[in-house]
């Protein structure tokens, strides 16, 4: 088995590229729950559901979450009864919402709901949260404080990015993942911004010596001939680092084995692995699947 964590967009593009090369009951995905909120009275949980999307076959893979084709009649008619929502919640993604949100009321632990609704959903993969804990992330702009995918899908390019405020810190991780990373032959963190969700997963109680009997790749997402997305660099200065490959390697050097940077990356990295990482169609998501597989089949051999 071969667990990935996810926390943003790459990971789930890579993951996609790897299911042309492992069966989906080989994969593990642990997914970030830093952009969790409540919307509309609804358990918001976009890394989780975008995972659950990717293998049900309806993930919006233009923007890598959302439901392909999905309507927004509810969203659309809530300002027209006095209500409103931060960013655009389609109905069918809103029936996952809800249905999650009943099984959390009747007792189900995070972990819980989210295995019942991979199984209505017929998913061969195993989507697990980093932690049953509340963990999601507020953004301190300076003036407000807001939810994390808020900020990523609403706040302009150039709002401040003061801190980054966990609604717990070092909540502990499930047994649920506990037995997927032991069970794995490698962990691979996909070519997502750590601050945006990579690192609210590793802040767990109990993950970083999971990962350190295991062995770990790590995808820097920054390539160096491409210019960050402002948000990300945001995110990226809040926690301390620059928005580079080696502020990549800094927040991850003590959990990964193995740190892949693009071919084209200027940071000098001693002992990186150098690939091809621009995942802009799914023949470059299977070859570099092709590649880090080689490597763990190598190490793990």
């Amino acid at each position: 088995m071969i667990t990935f964590l996810s926390g943003g967009t790459g990971t789930l593009a890579l993951i996609r590229g790897s299911r042309q090369i492992l069966h989906d009951s080989d994969i593990a995905v642990v997914a970030s729950t830093a952009g969790d909120s409540w919307v509309s009275g609804s358990h918001a949980a976009p890394d989780i559901d975008a995972a659950i999307f990717l293998f049900a076959g309806i993930l919006d893979t233009g923007r890598w979450w959302g439901i392909r084709g999905d309507t927004y009649a509810t969203h659309n008619y809530l300002p027209k009864v006095a209500g409103g929502e931060p960013f655009p919640v389609g109905d069918r993604a809103r029936a996952v919402q809800i249905a999650r949100t009943n099984l959390l009321r009747r007792g189900m632990t995070l972990t819980e709901a989210v295995q019942a609704q991979c199984r209505a959903l017929s998913i061969g993969a195993t989507v697990l949260p980093a932690t049953d804990t509340e963990a999601g992330v507020l953004v301190d702009t300076g003036t407000e404080r807001l939810p994390l995918f808020e900020y990523w899908t609403c706040a302009a390019a150039d709002t401040e990015v003061r801190e980054l405020i966990p609604a717990t810190r070092e909540p502990p991780v499930t047994d649920a993942v506990r037995v997927v990373i032991e069970a794995s032959d490698a962990v691979i963190i996909g070519p997502d911004n750590p601050a945006r969700g990579i690192l609210s997963i590793l802040d767990c109680a109990g993950m970083r010596d999971l990962l350190s009997d295991r062995f770990v790749v790590a995808v820097s997402p920054f390539s160096g001939d491409v210019a960050p997305d402002p948000k990300d660099a945001a995110l990226m200065y809040a926690v301390g680092e620059k928005p580079t490959s080696y502020g990549v390697f800094r927040l991850y050097r003590d959990a990964v084995d193995v740190f892949v940077q693009d071919l084209h990356d200027p940071d000098e990295i001693p002992g990186s692995l150098r690939l091809e990482t621009h995942l802009l169609h799914d023949r470059q998501a299977e070859s570099l699947a092709w590649d880090i597989m080689a490597v763990i089949r190598h190490a793990v051999s």
